[in-house]
């Protein structure tokens, strides 16, 4: 995250709780007219993002963003969920989404690859454990991660669907 996004999630991360919703990234793009600033968020009560409440939380963000003005020049604003396959942003990401699938794509090359497509096993200090397709595990540095999300999957789709069903915004036991 640059200093710029983490300023951006500072100045509207406050109003966002306020309005029961919690921004999971805050990421800029492009510059010029072709600037494109996105504020990814959640529901705080696990409930699906709708259409709604992007709308209502876009609102309140572009009046901070007008009276703050912390991006020099034109951009457009995209207020979304992190949807099923979302992105693991935030360490509570990683320790929530356990079990399941993801790429990731590291900073610098471990064993000499910088992708990795596995399951989450366990996250240990700064560095998560994950079972490769072909049953090996391997520890990855949190702070070497340059992205990483998860693989959209049946059992995913399921964990998904019994989160919002129950409205905790937190995996079942499994």
């Amino acid at each position: 995250m640059t200093e710029l996004e983490r300023r951006i999630e500072d100045l509207v991360s406050p109003a966002a709780e306020g309005l029961g919703y919690e921004v999971v990234r805050v990421m800029l793009t492009g510059g010029g007219r072709d600037g494109r600033l996105q504020i990814m968020a959640e529901r705080r009560d696990g409930q699906a993002m709708a259409i709604d409440d992007c709308e209502r939380l876009s609102r309140t963000v572009s009046a901070i963003l007008d009276v703050e003005d912390p991006i020099a020049g034109a951009y457009t604003l995209e207020v979304s969920s992190p949807g099923i396959d979302r992105p693991l942003v935030r360490r509570k990401d990683w320790e929530r989404w356990t079990g399941h699938v993801a790429r990731i794509e590291m900073v610098e090359p471990i064993n000499g690859r910088k992708r990795f497509k596995g399951v989450l096993l366990v996250l240990d200090g700064e560095t998560v454990r994950v079972r490769l397709e072909d049953g090996t595990e391997i520890a990855l540095p949190l702070p070497q991660v340059a992205r990483a999300k998860l693989v959209l999957t049946d059992a995913l789709i399921a964990e998904s669907s019994k989160m919002t069903a129950a409205g905790n915004g937190a995996p079942a036991a499994h």
